[in-house]
């Protein structure tokens, strides 16, 4: 039987129209950032775009939403990029460039080793997961559940 690798997407609105020169430090530091992920450990596969991040003017109907997918060989993987590495530097100044949204802004869910989602595919796992809540098909960081859809025992932060 093939493996598991975590898939994610996450949605996000921008602020301001994507010309504006107050997200210039956000588009600047993409490629950066991108750099970093692919040769982060456990890192799998993500969705690249000539943007950087998918646009959701056609896919959410407003062009300041933004999209991010990725595959992660697991969750500590993609904690450890996400909060720990030169992403989490960024993501701490997501205030100066994305507004707040209802969450979930993250949804999570396994697929079979070597699958890449779509963009279709993933927004319809956030959705399921907006109007259900978190389930073993698709869930948040907070409430995860295993490749095999056993709810994961999840540990708060340290502060």
């Amino acid at each position: 039987m093939a493996g598991h690798q975590l898939a994610q997407v996450n949605v996000a609105r921008l602020r301001h129209p994507v010309d504006d020169p107050r997200l210039r430090p956000f588009f600047d530091a993409l490629a950066r950032v991108n750099k970093a992920a692919d040769a982060a450990p456990g890192f799998v596969w993500r969705h690249q775009d000539p943007n950087g991040h998918l646009r959701g003017g056609t896919l959410l109907g407003d062009d300041r939403m933004v999209i991010n997918m990725s595959v992660w060989e697991s969750y500590p993987a993609m904690h450890a990029f996400v909060y720990r590495a030169i992403h989490g530097r960024y993501l701490r100044r997501r205030a100066e460039w994305f507004e707040r949204v209802a969450p979930p802004y993250i949804a999570l869910w396994w697929v079979p080793e070597g699958t890449r989602p779509t963009p279709e595919d993933a927004l319809t796992r956030w959705r399921y997961l907006c109007a259900h809540g978190p389930t073993p098909q698709v869930f948040t960081v907070r409430t995860r559940f295993d490749e095999h859809g056993r709810r994961e025992r999840v540990t708060p932060p340290p502060r």
